[in-house]
C-alpha cells in the first residue's frame, strides 16, 4: 500500500478551513466522501486509472493547538498500490495536494514538514 503523509500549518481563520480544504480536495479531483468538525476524507474519482491505483486522501484537523488564525493539519494520501516505483500514481497525487496547499491563495503556509 502506497502512503505519504504531511503536516501543514496555515495562518487562516480557523471556522472557514474545512469549507477550504473541501473545496481544495474537490480541485484536486477528488469527491468527499466524509467530513465532521475535525476529518475530511475524499475519494479519487474513478475513471482515470485501475480501482487499485484510486487514491484516499485524509486530512485531520489538529484543534487542540489551534487558534483563531492559525492551524495544523496532517494530510494523508494512500491508495491499495503497491510503491514498486518512486514515481507512482499515488505519489504524483501526494504531490499535486501539495503543492495546491503551498500555493492556495485563501491562507499563508507557515509551516510544511513531510512525513
Amino acid at each position: 500500500m502506497a502512503r505519504y503523509n504531511c503536516l501543514f500549518t496555515i495562518a487562516v481563520p480557523v471556522n472557514n478551513i474545512q469549507r477550504l480544504l473541501m473545496d481544495l480536495l474537490e480541485s484536486c479531483g477528488f469527491e468527499i466522501i466524509y467530513a465532521n468538525a475535525d476529518y475530511i476524507m475524499g475519494r479519487e474519482t474513478p475513471g482515470q486509472v485501475s480501482f487499485s491505483k484510486l487514491v484516499t486522501a485524509e486530512v485531520l484537523l489538529d484543534k487542540t493547538t489551534a487558534t483563531d488564525k492559525e492551524i495544523r493539519m496532517n494530510i494523508l494520501v494512500k491508495n491499495e498500490e503497491l510503491p514498486l516505483q518512486v514515481d507512482n500514481h499515488c505519489r504524483q497525487v501526494f504531490e499535486a495536494v501539495s503543492r495546491a496547499m503551498r500555493e492556495n491563495q485563501q491562507w499563508n503556509l507557515i509551516e510544511q514538514v513531510a512525513g
